[in-house]
């Protein structure tokens, strides 16, 4: 029994230690350039309704249930989405907008974690008709998420959704 007692405090000691010392924020971000002015990109993404048109994440489920709030695209907006298990629940509010610039949302995931993260969008004109979209991710991992990340890393979970969120995106601006 001691020996067994010993073994579960050398466990929980070891999974602490890893917590501790892994690095618990993280941004990710993909960058996309878009021969569209800034304002029409911007126009475009800031609205949460047109999020799945280009967001991989909700492509995973067709049947997702889906419901907005608020003036689409303005400070305060807010959409709710529950799906399967690859799409998970939770809620995206419109944190921040400058006008054809920057757009931050809050997003609170709910299933399957709890995670809260912070998702960035920066618009900047490079010529008239061309314009360079960064997208990003950012937040802070809480426990069990710390351990996990040391075999699957955000950046490999979230970096490839991005790139492929932002080939969309750019297939159907670029028309």
């Amino acid at each position: 029994m001691t020996l067994f007692f010993y073994l579960i405090i050398a466990i929980i000691t070891f999974f602490a230690f890893l917590h501790a010392w892994v690095k618990k924020e993280y941004d990710i971000s993909r960058t996309v350039i878009i021969r569209r002015s800034r304002e029409e990109v911007f126009n475009f993404v800031r609205q949460l309704k047109k999020q799945q048109h280009w967001n991989p994440w909700f492509t995973r489920d067709s049947n997702a249930v889906m419901k907005y709030k608020g003036d689409d695209g303005k400070v305060g907006a807010s959409f709710y989405w529950k799906g399967n298990r690859k799409v998970g629940e939770g809620i995206q509010r419109i944190t921040k907008t400058k006008q054809g610039r920057v757009l931050e949302t809050r997003i609170l995931f709910v299933k399957p974690f709890k995670v809260n993260a912070i998702t960035y969008i920066g618009v900047k004109e490079l010529e008239p008709e061309k314009s360079k979209l960064v997208w990003g991710i950012r937040g802070n991992l809480a426990f069990p998420l710390t351990i996990i990340s040391l075999f699957y890393p955000p950046e490999k979970a979230f970096g490839k959704e991005l790139e492929i969120g932002l080939r969309q995106l750019k297939r159907i601006l670029d028309k």
